[in-house]
């Protein structure tokens, strides 16, 4: 789904947007394959811009730094699901609950994982990147708390209360960290990220304090 709606997208693009697209395309190619070269803290923004065969303005225009670049690739599936939900999500069950809500995000955060890992082995050079850079770990932290803000956003346009939303759409992305944390190879996110949701699907309602 993610792929139809890049393709259809970039065939109702002018020609000058195209080339935009083809040039923030081989920047985040280019950055990909310096990284994996040289590490994170050996290649600067000239470096990247030099590989891509484009001006540091060219980068800046897209990227406002090299740590940007480092999560494009999971920002533009994310970008593509989140504007399919946006036009045409109709979630099965009532979100009013939040074992609703949460059964409800479940499928869309697996079709992420699903995305993000069809390249395994860019995948796993993303993975191994984040992990050894603080400051690339605190950016994706970021990067989680945007993906369940835009979850929350959702379910309020589907009449989810708002503590429901909320709670749910911060679950959700716990859940889809654990699973990345848990899963011992790539390959095994989404499955690593389903048995995330069950578990927390499976957990019994807290008794009321007195």
């Amino acid at each position: 789904m993610a792929e139809q709606i890049a393709g259809a997208k970039k065939a109702s693009l002018s020609l000058v947007e195209r080339k935009q697209l083809a040039a923030r395309s081989r920047i985040i190619e280019a950055a990909d394959a310096l990284f994996a070269e040289r590490g994170f803290d050996a290649v600067s923004v000239t470096d990247i811009a030099a590989r891509a065969e484009v001006g540091r303005t060219t980068f800046f225009r897209h990227f406002g730094d090299k740590t940007e670049v480092v999560f494009a690739k999971e920002q533009a599936v994310f970008d593509a699901i989140g504007t399919t939900t946006s036009a045409a999500w109709d979630p099965p069950q009532s979100v009013a609950s939040l074992a609703g809500a949460l059964r409800a995000l479940e499928p869309l955060v697996l079709r992420l994982c699903a995305q993000a890992t069809t390249d395994l082995a860019a995948y796993r050079r993303h993975v191994l990147l984040v992990d050894a850079h603080e400051e690339l770990r605190a950016r994706e932290a970021v990067k989680h708390q945007y993906i369940a803000q835009e979850f929350t956003r959702v379910l309020l346009e589907h009449d989810a209360p708002l503590d429901v939303a909320t709670i749910a759409g911060q679950l959700a992305v716990a859940c889809y960290s654990s699973g990345r944390i848990l899963a011992t190879d790539p390959a095994d996110l989404v499955t690593t990220t389903a048995d995330a949701f069950r578990r927390a699907l499976a957990m019994p309602p807290a008794e009321p304090t007195h």
